[in-house]
């Protein structure tokens, strides 16, 4: 079952196995599994359901490092749009996984080596077989290498992170205190328009822009929140 090409696939997720065996385990789609005289061979199958939790547990962590304002409801939202079959499977094209995984004659002919929900698996399957070679250590660089980069395009998109219910938390933890949103400003076309809007908590007033009120009112909250965080109890 040995593949001649693996080093090239190696290559393209930044991590040389010590032991191919976990390497080649991951490639095993049950379909070619399914296939062999050999009964005793294992599919990916197992590899995958560690993976999924190895990725969810090291994106976790990540998140919060990068998005220390946010609350547990924000960063979930965030790791189910990084955690997922599509985004999984784009990460999975751009590491030319599909050439390398092992499939059934019938999977191959019908082009299961391009299907998203195949390539989601696999890579999973991948990534714990990294964890199992090399450890937690090695399995968050290989994660954080073809997943970090990903986290500033979801930072400015404002459906992900709901600022406005994160700033009504802090402040009425700290006392009883209620935000003020106001648009103070819009400018361009009205097929282009960007709205400016200022928020006013107790001695705080910040301004966030935007494309639409809610989006500008969102980016004023995010800036409140970390003042709002450094200092506590200012109030």
């Amino acid at each position: 079952m040995m593949n001649p090409d693996l080093s090239a696939l190696e290559t393209n997720l930044g991590y040389a196995f010590n032991n191919r065996v976990f390497l080649e385990h991951a490639l095993l789609h049950s379909s070619f599994v399914n296939e062999l005289p050999d009964k005793d061979v294992e599919n990916n199958e197992r590899l995958e359901f560690l993976g999924d939790s190895v990725l969810s547990l090291i994106v976790s962590h990540l998140l919060m490092i990068r998005f220390p304002e946010l609350n547990e409801g924000d960063l979930s939202k965030i790791r189910s749009n990084l955690v997922n079959e599509w985004q999984l499977s784009e990460i999975a094209q751009k590491i030319k996984l599909g050439d390398f995984i092992r499939l059934g004659k019938g999977e191959m002919l019908s082009g299961g080596q391009e299907k998203s929900s195949i390539l989601a698996d696999a890579l999973e399957a991948l990534l714990a077989a990294v964890y199992l070679d090399g450890g937690f250590n090695r399995a968050f660089d290989v994660i954080r290498l073809h997943f970090y980069g990903l986290f500033d395009g979801l930072s400015i998109v404002e459906e992900n992170l709901d600022f406005k219910s994160r700033v009504q938390e802090i402040v009425q933890a700290i006392g009883n205190l209620s935000p003020t949103y106001n648009i103070i400003n819009e400018a361009g076309p009205d097929h282009d328009k960007t709205f400016e809007a200022e928020l006013v908590v107790g001695d705080i007033i910040t301004r966030g822009f935007g494309k639409s009120k809610k989006a500008a009112e969102q980016a004023a909250a995010q800036k409140a929140i970390a003042l709002l965080t450094e200092i506590p109890y200012r109030f």
